[in-house]
């Protein structure tokens, strides 16, 4: 039983407080928590030459792929390697990982009170394209019955519901790149008034495919750089695209009540969340980035915070000239010149290339480990800033950094912002309360 009283169980307003219990990872760095940190403290670029399928004729030559994905190793059946799109696979993965360090026990848990909030931006897209290819070639008859529920991206959660018999609610969010934060936000929501006690939350995406890759390219968004070590630049005056990037992050998230009441290891804690819309453009970020602004408010607010207890800010950070300048303005606008220019800065696309509705994720897990172990990853890619980016962008491993909370960002084509506000476990709260 908990040594906590009640006010320490709880918000000041009454309602839960939401901690992270377990996290699992598959990124271009490998498969596995261990794998992702390891490439992004000491600055490993994980982009390689794309090896998905053949891109003689295309402009785009380089991704960040999962390297030497076997499902089947990693605890995925025959059945489910044939069945299942590489999205719901990533997603699998990662979930078993994440479930494993929680050491969360379905048989002992009322499984109506455990739920899913699982997304993908795109969803099966090799999938798609597959079933495409057949209509084209054999006709109507030959496309497989599963083409529908192995390719739509709520597919996600659903295999992970049933995977683990979690039957609380089970939902998809989508907001193209902000899918994974908003997943998480929709998840520590559920949680924080009641609806359930613990949430197996992420993203998950396998968009290194030649219909995606070719959308991108054509859109403009894509680096045309072919040194995988140099095209994704976040923050940097050189910036020219982002990379496109693949797998999958997914986190435990508990009520605080009930992780201490199954005595579980608790690793950080979700202390707030802000989710706003730009309603501005289908796919540019309002450039004065009100709507980012807000949303990062929201998230410090939420959590008893002020701009001045910001300890560092894991930015969207897409390499994108569009993106990097809104993001790097609204942290100004937020913070105010002096400590907006302050704030360590950090963005894992550099290393892992745009993982699209799976970066949130992946991002919230880089952050949860940044506040525990107070330090701050530095940005691959970056050399030198431009009048557009001058923020206070890491380009080393920033060590001994306590902080009280870090913000992980997260903007969709759309106008979709989402924010996390993340903080070191404390049993007494967040100190901003």
């Amino acid at each position: 039983m908990s040594s906590l009283n009640a006010t320490e169980l709880r918000r000041p307003d009454g309602t839960h407080r939401v901690v992270v219990t377990g996290m699992g990872a598959v990124t271009p760095a490998g498969v596995g928590v261990t794998a992702l940190w390891d490439a992004l403290t000491q600055k490993k670029c994980c982009i390689s030459p794309i090896h998905r399928f053949d891109a003689t004729d295309f402009e785009i030559k380089v991704a960040g792929q999962v390297p030497d994905f076997d499902p089947v190793a990693c605890g995925i059946s025959k059945k489910e390697a044939r069945r299942f799109d590489s999205f719901v696979q990533y997603a699998i993965v990662a979930a078993d990982e994440a479930v494993a360090q929680a050491g969360l026990d379905m048989e002992k848990e009322d499984a109506a009170r455990v739920g899913v909030s699982f997304g993908s931006g795109i969803g099966g897209m090799d999938t798609l394209e597959s079933g495409c290819a057949t209509l084209a070639e054999k006709g109507p008859k030959r496309v497989s019955p599963l083409l529908i529920p192995t390719m739509i991206g709520n597919m996600a959660a659903g295999n992970l519901a049933i995977r683990y018999g979690m039957k609380g609610e089970c939902v998809n969010v989508v907001t193209a790149c902000a899918t994974g934060t908003h997943c998480i936000g929709s998840a520590v929501r559920s949680i924080r008034h009641g609806y359930a006690d613990v949430m197996l939350a992420g993203g998950t995406e396998a968009s290194v495919t030649p219909l995606s890759i070719a959308g991108f390219a054509n859109l403009g968004a894509l680096s045309k750089t072919e040194d995988p070590q140099a095209a994704s630049r976040p923050f940097d005056k050189d910036r020219n695209g982002f990379v496109a990037g693949e797998g999958a992050g997914a986190l435990i998230l508990e009520s605080l009540e009930h992780a201490v009441e199954r005595g579980a290891t608790i690793l950080a804690e979700i202390t707030g969340f802000g989710s706003t819309g730009d309603a501005y453009h289908m796919t540019s970020p309002d450039p004065e980035g009100e709507g980012v602004v807000r949303a990062m408010a929201q998230a410090l607010e939420e959590g008893g915070f002020t701009p001045d207890d910001l300890g560092h800010f894991n930015a969207h950070g897409t390499s994108t000239p569009a993106n990097d300048k809104t993001e790097s303005a609204a942290l100004i606008k937020l913070c105010g010149e002096e400590k907006g220019r302050q704030v360590p800065v950090t963005s894992v696309k550099g290393a892992l290339g745009h993982m699209l509705g799976a970066a949130g994720a992946v991002e919230a897990i880089a952050t949860v480990l940044s506040v525990a172990n107070s330090c701050v990853p530095p940005t691959c890619g970056y050399v030198e800033s431009d009048n557009e980016t001058n923020v206070n962008v890491a380009s080393r491993l920033i060590m001994n950094l306590p902080q009280k909370v870090a913000l992980s960002n997260n903007l969709g084509f759309g106008g979709h912002n989402a924010c996390l506000a993340i903080s070191p476990y404390e049993a007494e709260g967040a100190k901003g309360e």
